[in-house]
């Protein structure tokens, strides 16, 4: 059979119609043709996941997220920083810390003193960071509207990341609107990642499917 399909496949290629194809082989045969179309074009997309994507080149003033490190840095960041939801402030602060990771917008994780913690309560949820250690989360509730898993901290960060340790990372694509200084962030892609992409940073960001390599 196997003789039979090269010779038939040959007969494709090369346009020879004149030899006869029982209906049965011609099945067989466009079904072996789209398995091994369909295995390239996986192939290609799980290539594309590892490739690393052009980085684009930073203006003055602005920063590149590929420049950053990996393992992430924590900086400490005076700018001012402002989460609203269902319209109200709810975390307002000149004390954040920045983490700074390849790839990554940065992340915002405010002191708790200067977050509105009435309005969040503690979930079951939690996921690990190689980096940072163990993340808990909370759901975020003001009014008549809720959002579960809306912000996570790191109640014991591991060694390095000390200065996390209770502050509190809200995902911007959760809130009604999340500001660095004057302006409001655009959310990093995905349902995971939780980056706050201003003017001042340029990528190409992970976080965007066929991204996951990166």
């Amino acid at each position: 059979m196997l003789g039979k399909m090269t010779c038939h496949a040959l007969s494709e290629v090369r346009g020879m119609s004149s030899l006869a194809i029982p209906c049965k082989e011609v099945t067989i045969l466009r079904d072996y043709a789209n398995a091994i179309r369909n295995k390239s074009r996986r192939h290609k997309t799980k290539q594309s996941r590892f490739m690393k994507p052009q980085r684009l080149p930073p203006a003055p003033g602005q920063e590149s997220v590929w420049d950053y490190p990996r393992p992430p840095r924590v900086d400490a960041s005076s700018k001012h920083i402002r989460v609203v939801f269902n319209g109200i402030v709810i975390a307002d602060t000149h004390h954040a810390q920045r983490v700074l990771e390849t790839s990554h917008p940065p992340v915002y994780y405010i002191p708790p003193q200067d977050i509105r913690t009435e309005f969040l309560k503690s979930t079951a949820r939690q996921t690990f960071c190689e980096y940072k250690g163990g993340a808990r989360y909370y759901t975020v509730s003001v009014g008549n509207k809720k959002i579960e898993n809306a912000a996570w901290y790191y109640p014991n960060p591991e060694r390095g990341y000390e200065t996390l340790k209770n502050h509190v990372a809200f995902y911007p694509s959760k809130m009604d609107a999340c500001f660095v200084d004057d302006e409001q962030v655009t959310p990093q892609a995905g349902d995971f990642y939780g980056g706050w992409i201003t003017k001042e940073i340029v990528g190409p960001f992970k976080g965007a499917q066929g991204t996951g390599g990166w």
